[in-house]
């Protein structure tokens, strides 16, 4: 069976903020890896930046692992008058076409995303026989995007298989007398 994989890294920066961790993405394909019988056809991860420099170390060590990376320069928006200004680049529309694109050759879908506006692409995929599973957060994903996935796994149960190494040093270190 084939797995597509795909990462929305603007949002799952901020999920894993508020966590308090940080997932190691080496760690998520091994934990796909580990399942019997999946194998990983597609792994996508969706990045937002501030000029084209930005996470450039980051991006060459997504792309060795396999990872097909996508980008979008930052743009602010608002902030005349009473609004507030933000930043933002929107890769919602990045994720849906490569996941249609490969939904032809796909079995099940990852997708680590909080984003609402992500609801009827899973429920096209789900349409078109793929199993669709959406990790993030319990109770920090809009309902609707949970309703439209056939799994929804929550990252924090995932902790022991997919924090970063160097956070798991850390802490054994800080713990030593």
């Amino acid at each position: 069976m084939q797995l597509a994989l795909a990462v929305d890294g603007h949002s799952m920066f901020h999920v894993q903020q508020k966590l308090g961790w940080f997932f190691d993405p080496r760690r998520l394909l091994e934990l796909v890896a580990a399942r019997p019988g999946l194998e990983i056809g597609s792994a996508f991860w969706y990045a937002s930046l501030k000029d084209p420099a930005d996470q450039r170390p980051f991006r060459d060590a997504l792309t060795s692992l396999g990872y097909t990376v996508r980008t979008k320069p930052l743009r602010e928006v608002g902030g005349e008058g009473d609004q507030r200004l933000y930043v933002r680049a929107n890769l919602d529309v990045e994720i849906a076409i490569d996941l249609l694109t490969v939904a032809p050759r796909t079995d099940e879908l990852w997708l680590l995303s909080g984003s609402r506006d992500l609801e009827r692409l899973l429920e096209v995929l789900r349409v078109r026989g793929l199993k669709t599973v959406l990790i993030h957060a319990d109770g920090m994903v809009p309902r609707e995007l949970r309703n439209a996935a056939d799994r929804f796994l929550d990252l924090a149960a995932l902790r022991p298989q997919l924090e970063k190494a160097e956070a798991l040093q850390q802490a054994a270190v800080s713990r030593t007398p």
